[in-house]
This record gives C-alpha cells, sequence and structure tokens, in this order.
C-alpha cells in the first residue's frame, strides 16, 4: 500500500511540482492545501502517513503553528519545506521537533531520502 502525504504549501507551482514528485517516487498525495487552517480541518477525514509543510503558507496560521496542532492532536510526522533560512526561524521549527527539514530548492533525491528516514519513525 502507497504511503499517504498530505502537501501543505501555498505557492501553486511548488505544490504542482511536489505532487508530481511524490507520485513519480511511489507516494500517493492525499491532499493538497495552502492554509493551515484548512488542513487541520481535512485532516482527520485524509489519515495521511505524512505531512510536508512550508513555514510561510496563507492564512491565520504559519506552517510552525500547523504543524504543531497536527503534530499535538494527531501525532502524524511531519518534514518542513522553506525557503526562508534564517536561524530566527529555524531555531522556531526546531522546538516542534519536525521529523525533517528540506531548504529550497532542493533535489528529488533530497526529498526522497527525507521523506524515507521520517517514515521509518512509523
Amino acid at each position: 500500500m502507497k504511503k499517504k502525504i498530505v502537501i501543505v504549501e501555498d505557492e501553486s507551482i511548488i505544490a504542482m511540482e511536489l505532487e508530481e514528485r511524490l507520485n513519480q517516487m511511489g507516494f500517493a498525495v492525499a491532499g493538497t492545501f495552502s492554509r493551515g487552517d484548512t488542513v487541520i480541518t481535512k485532516i482527520s477525514g485524509l489519515r495521511p502517513d505524512l505531512i510536508l509543510v512550508d513555514i510561510n503558507i496563507q492564512g491565520s496560521m504559519n506552517g510552525i503553528e500547523t504543524a504543531r496542532k497536527i503534530k499535538d492532536t494527531y501525532n502524524i510526522p511531519f518534514i518542513y519545506i522553506t525557503a526562508n533560512n534564517d536561524e530566527e526561524t529555524l531555531q522556531r521549527a526546531k522546538q516542534t521537533n519536525p521529523d525533517g527539514f528540506l531548504v529550497k530548492p532542493f533535489h528529488g533525491t533530497e526529498l526522497k531520502t527525507v521523506i524515507e528516514k521520517a517514515l521509518k519513525k512509523i
């Protein structure tokens, strides 16, 4: 059975590219969302094995707040994807104990390696 992954990314081109890469790697994309509040309301019905979440997303919650809420409520592993790698943001993100980090732009091999490592924890 394919592992299901949810994408939380507000840049539609990047979200589509991620979905395509994940499908090529043999994963199933359970959903793609641009807002944290939306993914939180839908997550229980999707039952993903992993979430890829951008730190800077649209809506009332950023990616860090979204990931923290999902982890606290559902205990689903997550990987941050971000173009923002300043030290303050990274320190805030690390406090949520992510299962991985990817800094944009990243290569497909990096994506697959980080996902496989995170999925081994479950």
